[in-house]
């Protein structure tokens, strides 16, 4: 993994290209600690900071084509990302005459595109954000994968387009803004939502998931190469046992090939159904015995036998031992988890305030951990937002409602929505229109949607779930993901974003979602003889958090230091009983999230005003 960055200004760069495209770069230069590069001509400057993974010696970025003297380029890429079936098209193109300089993915990314054009990246199997630059058409493409996977964001204006892997490095060039307006604020105030192509930042947009921009004269123009709803839009499939061993197939291929890497490989296993499935398909493959595996663990948590962090550490070892996987559980003490370097260091890395406390700084630290022994690591996330894992699928409170279902979901996510908005002041919230912003944003997801008129209303509203879902929620949480595993320059893979995998589980049933009344049943048979029974039948559980009471104890020292000397802003923002002292703190916990969550968003907002310096346009 890498990243990349740059603009395009046909009007032509300036000076100080290569001085701005420089700094860009080096704002994500956590992405890409291995190596990096810059080029410019008289409109382009393309940048890259490299994180080596496949072909270590070579495969420096930007990668010109032809070869050679960058004088004479016709094409610039600047890439992040894996591509998992890079040999296959690397035979293939070589069979079209193309003689390869390197064995990097990069190199194939790139030549696929000369011989192919924007069309080459419907062949393409993997996670990648990219950006191509056409010298002699002056024609700049961005493409993004399936998912989304891999962030990228950019800002237009007229003749001038900036792009970059993340927020903070658009930011960097002298001519866009740190600007909050009323839309981004109503995103922040809105955590569980990532709205689709949308930033907080005023004129940063996100290229969607499954899209190619296209910048040139002409100006911006997109086009989607993949999109979910063409498969939720067709016919219900209801095969359990073909789905099952077509799922089976599926996952193993695609765990093979993610396993494919020239560093040291891991993965991370919590115990549940989806790491566990992850890790026993590692497990199994040529050469893979013994498979390191990592889980997340907290001080204290001895004393708190029923907590989701006790029950993970049971569930992983249990499964470790079955796989055969060599298991180790970070323990995180709770003075570096609520110290305020990891929260600032949270903040940075994801470029906004919309973290859920421990849930997001346990992340980055296991990820800084795991980082010390591996550079890469499979993941099962995603499994839950594509099989209907969570109980908002389920629960009728939320799958009744007139709304984004899991904001409606009264003893989890509902729960986080709630106090967030509880904490911000009521007049903004008015002002903002926040709750007419969430109809007006429902109506339109679900106006996307050309269903099967023939669905029953169970099977219609289980596929519009899915899709919100899929569109709403799962980018949120790729983009945690992806920034809090980037930030210590570790490489997370996620086996069940394989587009083919999701292609294949929209289109069934509810009913085979749910087989034997379990939910993810059909996912639980595909993989039944890799795991222990408990393991295997094991009832989602969600991420862990600390169960130590010092952890709310030093959240409240420091609530206390901030509101005795508030940053600008933070009144701006919430409401006037949340910043009075002592108002928000408390050591008890509730449903598993400790009770001052109110004074986890104040915290986080106050370390992103002290960062960034935003300007907030209300």
């Amino acid at each position: 993994m890498c990243g990349i960055s740059g603009w395009v200004d046909l009007s032509g760069l300036g000076p100080d290209a290569r001085a701005v495209a420089t700094r860009m770069n080096d704002e994500q230069r956590h992405r890409g600690p291995d190596g990096s590069g810059v080029w410019t001509s008289r409109c382009a400057a393309i940048a890259h900071t490299r994180l080596s993974v496949i072909d270590i010696e070579n495969g420096e970025q930007p990668m010109l084509f032809p070869a050679g003297s960058s004088t004479a380029a016709s094409y610039v890429l600047s890439y992040n990302g894996e591509l998992y079936n890079h040999r296959e098209l690397r035979a293939e193109l070589a069979s079209r005459g193309h003689r390869f300089r390197t064995s990097s993915d990069t190199e194939v990314v790139l030549a696929a595109w000369v011989a192919w054009g924007a069309g080459a990246v419907e062949r393409f199997n993997g996670i990648f954000a990219f950006a191509l630059w056409d010298e002699r058409a002056e024609t700049l493409w961005l493409v993004r994968d399936h998912l989304g996977v891999k962030p990228l964001h950019y800002h237009h204006e007229g003749d001038r387009l900036v792009f970059g892997s993340e927020a903070k490095s658009v930011l960097a060039h002298p001519d866009v803004h740190t600007v909050v307006d009323e839309d981004g604020l109503r995103q922040l105030v809105l955590p569980l939502l990532k709205f689709p192509g949308a930033n907080p930042y005023r004129g940063i947009s996100e290229v969607l998931p499954g899209q190619v921009l296209e910048f040139s004269r002409r100006g911006v123009r997109t086009t989607r190469y993949w999109d979910v709803r063409e498969f939720l839009n067709g016919p219900v499939e209801d095969d359990h046992a073909g789905a099952v061993e077509e799922l089976r197939a599926l996952l193993h291929d695609t765990v093979a090939r993610q396993t494919v890497a020239d560093v040291p490989l891991c993965t991370f296993l919590s115990g549940g159904l989806d790491s566990s499935a992850v890790t026993a398909i590692a497990g199994r493959l040529p050469g893979g015995g013994g498979v390191r595996s990592f889980s997340v663990d907290f001080t204290d948590a001895a004393a708190s036998a029923d907590s989701r962090s006790a029950l993970d550490r049971h569930y992983a070892r249990e499964a470790a031992r079955h796989i055969g996987a060599r298991h180790s559980n970070v323990v995180l003490d709770s003075a570096l988890l609520a110290g305020g370097e990891v929260r600032d260091a949270t903040v940075r890395a994801r470029d906004l305030p919309n973290g859920f406390g421990d849930l997001d700084t346990s992340l980055l630290l296991l990820c800084r951990e795991v980082r010390r022994h591996a550079t890469v690591a499979l993941s099962g996330e995603v499994a839950d937002e594509i099989l209907g894992g969570y109980l908002w699928f389920h629960e009728p409170r939320a799958v009744e409602a007139d709304t984004f279902p899991w904001i409606a979901d009264s003893p989890a996510h509902g729960y986080l929505h709630q106090r967030v908005l509880g904490a911000v002041d009521p007049q903004l919230l008015r002002a903002l229109r926040v709750e007419e912003y969430l109809r007006d944003e429902y109506a339109t997801a679900l106006g996307g949607l050309d269903l099967d008129p023939a669905l029953s209303p169970r099977e219609r509203r289980h596929r519009e779930i899915l899709h919100l879902g899929i569109t709403y929620f799962l980018p949120m949480l790729l983009d945690r993901n992806d920034r809090l595993s980037m930030a210590s320059g570790l490489e997370v893979r996620v086996p069940f974003c394989d587009h083919r995998i999701v292609e294949l589980v929209v289109r069934l049933g509810r009913d085979v979602h749910n087989a034997g009344g379990r939910e993810k049943g059909v996912l639980r048979d595909a993989v039944g003889e890799l795991l222990p029974e408990d393991v295997r039948e094991r009832r989602k559980s969600p991420y862990p958090t600390t169960p130590d009471p010092d952890y709310s104890r030093r959240l409240e020292e420091q609530l206390a230091e901030v509101l005795a000397d508030p940053p600008d802003g933070l009144g701006d923002v919430f409401a006037p009983h949340v910043l009075a002292p002592g108002s928000v703190t408390g050591a008890a916990r509730s449903h598993g999230l400790v009770s001052n969550f109110e004074g986890e968003v104040v915290l986080n907002f106050a370390s992103w005003l002290r960062q960034y310096a935003p300007k907030l346009a209300l």
